[in-house]
């Protein structure tokens, strides 16, 4: 039988990409956060719901859930629960036959193989066999949304994917620790010196010509070196209000280990 219930740890991008195709493919699931998640692809990551109460990806709803009395209303409904729950008590009342660790934190901070009868990893981090049932590549490159099934993810760079010959200058960076602020917005075309935010007073400047891709929300609390955001040099070529290609390809290995788990096979 296929499971009833999904539980997703974290509500970024690639998690919401896991989500919505999960979704598409008729499983219920629920997604958990921190109280201030650090995404910056905003627009297309379902963690936006602790900001903004609730979130549309691709036609696929997500509400900030606070009782979970209020769960199978909105699933019925087709709508993805997110609940602030960053060390998934939730887990305690809902039983969840699948468990996917999402939050990308490149190392395993509270998983384990003995959450649910799957249990899924995405990216480095993770063993399969030993705290997960599968990983999920999330790597860049001929094996993205490759499941493993024995041993790990490819290792944590912590160098950016190419794109049209740009690398870590497309990343978004404080200049030191502090309060973010946007200067200009998601969709916008900058300049290589502009001013795209502040933290503190401290100027974050664009260092390629692009569109911004994603930023933080307004107000949050950063410390020196973080991500703040991103720019792509494609320009007005780039969609930034739908799924990226990677993490469509990651949902798509996560639907797998999923179908491989609980599916009927031939030997």
């Amino acid at each position: 039988m296929l499971p009833n219930l999904i539980v997703i740890r974290g509500a970024g991008d690639l998690a919401s990409g896991v989500a919505h195709r999960l979704h598409r493919s008729g499983f219920d699931l629920v997604m958990l956060e921190l109280p201030k998640p650090m995404v910056v692809r905003t627009t297309v990551s379902y963690a936006t719901a602790v900001f903004k109460n609730n979130i549309t990806v691709e036609g696929v709803n997500a509400t900030l859930c606070h009782n979970v009395n209020e769960t199978n209303e909105l699933l019925a409904e087709n709508i993805i629960p997110v609940f602030i729950d960053p060390d998934a008590e939730i887990n305690n009342f809902f039983k969840p036959c699948v468990v996917i660790d999402a939050i990308m934190a490149k190392d395993n901070r509270l998983t384990l193989i003995d959450d649910a009868e799957l249990v899924i990893g995405l990216g480095p981090g993770f063993t399969a066999g030993k705290d997960v049932d599968a990983v999920i590549e999330t790597k860049r490159g001929h094996n993205l949304g490759k499941v493993i099934y024995s041993g790990s993810a490819a290792e944590n760079t912590t160098i950016p994917g190419n794109i049209n010959g740009y690398g870590p200058e497309r990343l978004l960076r404080a200049p030191a620790g502090g309060i973010f602020t946007p200067v200009k917005k998601i969709g916008d075309l900058v300049e290589r010196g502009e001013t795209v935010a502040t933290v503190s007073g401290k100027v974050v400047r664009a260092e390629t010509n692009g569109l911004v891709r994603g930023l933080l929300f307004e107000g949050l609390e950063v410390t020196k070196g973080v991500k703040v955001g991103d720019i792509d040099p494609r320009g007005r070529k780039v969609d930034y209000m739908t799924i990226s290609d990677k993490a469509r390809a990651v949902g798509g290995g996560v639907l797998e280990a999923i179908m491989n788990r609980y599916n009927c096979r031939r030997s």
